[in-house]
């Protein structure tokens, strides 16, 4: 059986507070992402798609992204989080790992959007997109990893992650501006 072509968005640890080694360099890159996801979230909305993001915990293991949110708050971070901060009829999950699929509702929830067409965006590219789209792969889901849309700790592991994805996983890693929906 086929699945239905609905395109799901899935935003990454976007929710960050950018406090580890590299953590300012990813924050800048960040930044820059923050507006292409934005827009690529607001096609996918309006084509009928929907919008998860899948975040990492920061000890608080409640997958409540208003109190993530306010825990990841400081000067490197509150752009990024006001810019992409999650609306009410966005789902939320939190993940205990690198993959957004490990120890998640992540698979069930694709499964009842009717979703085969899988966007991933976020941070970081070389660790949790990387690992997320992997596990996509191996579930068979139709993969778009757009390159303006991920950011890594330096343009070389992202540069890396996007070839292995694009070459291994059979990822469309084209520009988020060159994505349409009909």
């Amino acid at each position: 059986m086929t699945k239905p072509n609905r395109p799901v968005l899935l935003i990454i640890d976007m929710i960050n507070d950018f406090q580890f080694d590299y953590g300012p360099i990813l924050a800048e890159q960040a930044k820059y992402i923050s507006h292409k996801i934005y827009t690529l979230k607001r096609k996918i909305k309006n084509s009928g798609g929907s919008v998860i993001y899948i975040n990492d915990h920061y000890q608080l293991w409640q997958a409540d992204y208003q109190k993530i949110a306010k825990k990841c708050k400081n000067n490197l971070s509150e752009k990024i989080i006001q810019k992409l901060y999650p609306e009410d009829d966005d789902y939320f999950l939190i993940k205990p790992k690198h993959s957004a699929f490990y120890g998640t509702a992540l698979n069930t929830l694709l499964f009842h959007l009717k979703c085969s067409e899988l966007y991933i965006t976020g941070v970081a590219g070389n660790i949790c997109v990387l690992f997320t789209a992997n596990d996509a792969y191996m579930r068979e889901y139709q993969l778009f990893i757009p390159q303006d849309c991920i950011a890594s700790n330096t343009s070389d592991d992202n540069k890396y992650a996007l070839r292995m994805m694009e070459n291994v996983l059979k990822a469309n890693t084209q520009p988020s501006d060159q994505i349409s929906f009909s």
